[in-house]
């Protein structure tokens, strides 16, 4: 019954029903097996903690504030080591006596070991960036989600920021480790990255976007205090911060050796690299790099075909080149000012709001707002991304919107990507995964790209029944938004494994979507610096609604949308495989 085959093994409905037998027995009797695991996977949990202080930050664990992580060879292979104990750990256990949701705590760990031991393995970490995230981006976000209500808690804060020269100098070592052996980014990488980290290069260190948190300072910290962690602060971002970026400039500019192709496979162990990558992303263990862009020119067509319906509804007089221009070109499709932008994206996320209901059974608590993409930041990002809530409460999830160069980000557009990146979207799975209970840490957090994207892209079609799109124009908006992903098995597959260049990657994007020409630029630069990550869109999406198609077929009048959506959603981000054991295990159920 699968639409397409993209490595997911398939298993019977009818299978299903004996192994949830077997499993709600042994859970019973073998409970021994369980508490092994959550052991172990508790002691890797404190553990990830303890050597990554910023993820610990990141999810509410304020032990490690005050440092960065290490990033040198050493530490990484001591890292690895430790990970494939845990691994041989967690796979000695008995499956058998594991619980169904014990199984998917054991598959998940698993996976995760053995994804981040391929990365130690690769020595991924002499590539530390890309055009949308990596060491100086971290290095940016330090003070994102931190409650700074003490004394200590500003100088966890600076002694941070002191850690930061040490932080970049090892990445640095990285990449020169790259640059020696042939496992470097583009240059057309590094021209993009570089006006980012040039504009943290400020004259004073008041304008720096490190100084914020001392601008306006907790009223529990006393007026003496505030007064020398303000100074405090200022030398700091003034004596070690941008020096620290100005060094990074200097060493992109003169001294990293970038190379001179585009395509993953032709770097130091490069088929093994952008194997890996496809593995990481798609989470499909079988697939190729060629199914992959055969898949891709197979959605082209079949896309193309709905456009152009659009086209010939509308009678339009002219080709779809021209339908194109028409839509990059006209004012009547383009905001005026940021703040028109910002309200249009803002109601049009209510009137999702006001619809979700309907789609869905269970909604999450949190809430989530619509904010502009920093402006230093903006000129090189994407068009739209979502950050979810901090933790402690302070604000909720971040729908940010790219309010650079109006003239490249069409209205017709923003309906697909709120409810992409918003609801029902980025912002309502992540969301729902941070409530959930009985689960191990790890799992709250966690981020597979083939689902959270695919269901992501799932959405955005989902809006169709949801009643989001209103005109002709938004329909094509969607529809050039489902080409765009298509077109991304495409190009990301021929720049890394089929000789293409970045102008036939553009062109391909120009002849086949509406996107801007700013768009196309940032995103195929996006898909050279990030091998792989732009395939999980879409096969993750197939597979959604292949799954969906599965349960309409096998429970006909029985199936209820609001339930199955539940489901595809209630155990978090899950690699395909897992998801569409779930998907047949609750078909199974009814």
């Amino acid at each position: 019954m699968a639409l397409l085959s993209i490595g997911v093994r398939a298993v019977t409905v009818a299978g299903f029903l004996a192994l949830i037998f077997l499993a709600g027995n042994a859970h019973a009797e073998l409970s021994a097996a369980e508490k092994e695991l959550d052991a172990i996977m508790a002691e890797h949990w404190e553990f990830s903690l303890r050597e990554d202080p910023t993820m610990a930050t990141a999810v509410g664990v304020n032990d490690y504030n005050d440092r960065m992580p290490s990033v040198i060879r050493g530490d990484q292979l001591r890292r690895m080591e430790a990970e494939k104990s845990f691994l041989r750990r967690a796979r000695d256990i008995d499956s058998g006596s594991l619980s169904v949701a014990g199984q998917i705590n054991s598959d998940l760990f698993q996976w995760v070991l053995a994804d981040s031991i391929g990365a130690y393995e690769l020595n991924l970490a002499r590539i530390p960036f890309n055009t949308f995230s990596g060491f100086f981006m971290n290095a940016l976000t330090v003070s994102n989600g931190v409650t700074m209500d003490s004394v200590g808690d500003y100088e966890d804060y600076i002694a941070r920021l002191s850690d930061i020269p040490r932080y970049f100098d090892e990445n640095l070592d990285n990449m020169r480790e790259g640059s020696a052996n042939g496992f470097v980014l583009a240059q057309i990488v590094i021209d993009g990255v570089l006006p980012t980290i040039e504009a943290q290069i400020k004259e004073n260190p008041e304008d720096s976007s490190f100084y914020e948190p001392f601008v306006t300072m907790s009223a529990r910290v006393a007026d003496v205090d505030q007064m020398r962690l303000r100074e405090r602060g200022r030398a700091v971002i003034r004596d070690a911060v941008i020096p620290a970026f100005a060094a990074v400039a200097t060493f992109l500019h003169e001294d990293y050796a970038a190379s001179e192709t585009i395509a993953a496979e032709d770097l130091q162990q490069g088929k093994d690299y952008y194997a890996f990558n496809i593995k990481r992303y798609t989470t499909l263990t079988t697939i190729t790099a060629n199914e992959i862009h055969a898949t891709g020119l197979q959605e082209v067509k079949r896309i193309r075909v709905d456009m152009q319906k659009v086209i010939d509804d509308l009678e339009f007089d002219g080709d779809f080149a021209a339908f194109s221009d028409f839509l990059r070109t006209d004012p009547q499709f383009y905001a005026t000012s940021k703040e028109q932008l910002l309200k249009e994206v803002a109601y049009i996320a209510k009137r999702i709001d006001y619809v979700m209901p309907g789609f869905f059974g269970k909604l999450p608590r949190q809430s989530y707002g619509v904010i502009p993409v920093p402006d230093e930041i903006a000129p090189n990002y994407t068009t739209g991304a979502y950050y979810g809530a901090p933790p402690g409460g302070s604000h909720g999830g971040a729908y940010w919107v790219n309010t650079y160069a109006l003239d490249q980000r069409p209205l017709y557009e923003i309906p697909s990507l709120t409810l992409h990146e918003a609801v029902p979207g980025h912002h309502h799975q992540n969301a729902l995964a941070l409530e959930m209970r009985s689960v191990p840490e790890f799992r709250r957090n966690l981020y597979f790209s083939a689902f959270g994207e695919g269901w992501a892209l799932y959405s955005e079609k989902l809006g169709v029944e949801m009643g989001i799109y209103r005109t002709p124009y938004e329909e094509f908006g969607r529809l050039s938004y489902e080409m765009w992903r298509a077109c991304r098995l495409v190009i990301d597959t021929g720049l890394h494994s089929q000789g293409w260049t970045r102008q036939q990657a553009m062109d391909f994007f120009h002849d086949n979507t509406s996107l801007s020409e700013g768009n196309i630029r940032s995103e195929v630069d996006r898909y050279i610096s990030w091998p792989g990550q732009a395939l999980a869109y879409k096969l993750g999406e197939l597979k959604i609604w292949e799954l969906r198609r599965i349960a309409e077929q096998e429970l006909g009048e029985r199936f209820d949308l609001r339930e199955f959506h539940d489901v595809v959603l209630g155990d978090g981000a899950v690699p395909l495989a897992m998801l569409e054991n779930i998907v047949l295990r609750y078909v199974a159920t009814q």
